[in-house]
């Protein structure tokens, strides 16, 4: 069989075009593995999904906007500055926590001997400048303290956890906010407007949605019960 032999000056030529190609598939790769992390991101929040392994220690970087941290499983991480200052948090799954924009930039480091998944919300809201928005008479809190709880509220968010029951229902109530859900368990969940239309949630546990100003009364239809924590953005 005669074997087709490129001329060199093409296969030099060629050479540089592979590099380059393969340069800019890495590049591809990695911004797609990035972007992977991030599950929202629109005008009031940028919202990540990031898994750390046993281990895991990440670059020197800062956060620049303040955040909802909701921890979806249990475990333990270290973050050392610049100035050599270690910190550690201890945290439960299910728990979510105020964290302030960083003043120094740190590494993390996952000193669990197991995987953890933490959502971050990164807010985008201006500190400081209150929103002319009110919760309305038909507030979620007020209209279902059985069902809802705050966790955190500032100028910026309001944290509320929600526990229904195994077929539970709740109450029509008003999210006078825009808002995302982050669902701790596994979801089935139908949602009911006033006027009498309905659609269904279906969500594994982790997973994050968002939403906007909204009425309706929302029902647990699995047999287990239901947990998810809402954060609502005032301005």
């Amino acid at each position: 069989m005669m074997k087709t032999k490129l001329p060199s000056a093409l296969v030099r030529s060629s050479a540089p075009l592979l590099a380059l190609a393969a340069t800019a598939f890495v590049f591809a790769f990695i911004a797609r593995a990035a972007d992977d992390r991030v599950k929202i991101d629109n005008d009031h929040a940028r919202v990540l999904v990031v898994a750390s392994t046993p281990g895991a220690k990440s670059e020197l970087h800062e956060h620049k906007m303040n955040r909802v941290m909701i921890y979806l499983d249990a475990g333990q991480m270290t973050l050392t500055d610049a100035t050599g200052k270690v910190e550690t948090l201890n945290f439960k799954a299910g728990q979510v926590l105020w964290s302030p924009a960083t003043t120094q930039p740190h590494v993390s480091l996952n000193v669990s001997d197991h995987p953890v998944r933490i959502v971050e919300v990164e807010i985008k809201s201006n500190r400081g400048r209150l929103g002319t928005t009110q919760p309305s008479s038909l507030d979620w809190v007020k209209m279902d303290p059985r069902h809802c709880k705050v966790e955190i509220e500032n100028d910026q968010v309001r944290v509320i956890r929600a526990r229904y029951g195994p077929h539970e229902t709740g109450v029509m109530h008003e999210h006078a906010w825009s808002y995302i859900v982050v669902f701790l368990t596994d979801c089935n969940l139908k949602v009911t407007r006033p006027e009498g239309e309905s659609a269904t949630a279906i969500k594994a546990a982790g997973e994050v949605s968002a939403g906007g100003p909204s009425k309706h009364v929302e029902e647990n239809l699995s047999d287990k019960p239901l947990e998810l924590v809402v954060v609502e953005f005032k301005n």
